[in-house]
């Protein structure tokens, strides 16, 4: 029997008052996912906010296979669940069910409940792909789909002047691929820019995850988090993720520009169904 180069951990909701008293270390334990890019394996985290997944996949010499882990609770991975794989590396190639998907850099793959035989796999070894994976609970099985970086819904958004020039790429949005919860973007911060997501917002509905990438070995962003009145950060490295409970801000700021993927799951897809937070209530 081969060896499995699958590796979990699972992280336990906290709630607003808990996270108000954690200090570094502990916000870091619960909130923080480093090393989700680890040659040779698929990395995962299993959270109990909305069973979100988050994990990474690099495959190098053999395509890496998406096995089922104890948390899911099923023969196969998918079998009551949906997924999105994010290319932020070299070339790969997804296949499911015998249907590879090839992915360049920025593009994802959407792959529906009951989908079996999932792998990964990097064209070239020397530039090897860098699966980002999200993954939720599904309740129908919606077809698989590839969407590529030129086909996501872009908008432009922003200012120099408030250094926060940006533009959004919607990968799933309500007039595109339809998932069940899983909602995936990505935004790329302009040159000078360092600010995003401000003036910020919750969304009690609804988990988020943020992968911060595209960033300088020796740069770092400060990630906001919290209470609209009790904020707390993390200093977030490159390709480092995040969880956003749905009571909790999410923003953060830069010491260079970068690009982050941002994905969410819960009872509502909707980019509208958030409640704004004025700058005067921050604290």
């Amino acid at each position: 029997m081969s060896q499995s180069r699958t590796n979990y951990t699972s992280r336990f909701a906290i709630d607003p008052v808990a996270a108000a008293a954690m200090g570094t270390d502990e916000l870091r334990h619960n909130f923080h996912i480093e090393d989700l890019f680890q040659p040779g394996r698929i990395s995962l985290t299993y959270t109990h906010y909305d069973r979100m997944i988050v994990g990474g996949a690099v495959p190098i010499d053999a395509p890496l296979q998406l096995e089922a882990i104890k948390p899911t609770g099923t023969k196969d991975f998918l079998d009551r669940r949906e997924l999105i794989a994010v290319n932020i590396g070299g070339a790969g190639v997804v296949t499911a069910g015998g249907q590879p998907h090839e992915l360049q850099l920025r593009d994802m793959v959407y792959l529906g409940m009951g989908s079996k035989d999932v792998s990964f796999a990097s064209v070239d070894k020397a530039a090897p792909a860098k699966f980002y994976l999200l993954s939720a609970p599904a309740h129908q099985a919606w077809p698989s789909r590839l969407i590529r970086i030129g086909d996501a819904r872009r908008l432009d958004l922003g200012s120099k002047d408030s250094c926060n020039e940006r533009s959004i790429f919607q990968f799933i949005h309500a007039e595109g691929a339809k998932t069940c919860q899983l909602v995936v973007g990505m935004t790329q911060l302009a040159p000078g820019s360092v600010w995003n997501t401000m003036p910020c917002h919750v969304h009690d509905r609804r988990i988020e995850a943020y992968l911060y990438f595209d960033l300088a070995e020796t740069a770092r962003v400060f990630h906001f988090m919290g209470e609209p009145d009790e904020t707390r950060h993390i200093v977030m490295g490159n390709e480092e993720a995040v969880l956003s409970p749905g009571w909790s801000i999410h923003s953060g700021a830069g010491t260079s520009n970068y690009a982050f993927i941002w994905a969410m799951a819960g009872d509502n897809v909707y980019y509208a169904d958030v409640d704004p937070v004025a700058l005067d209530d921050l604290r």
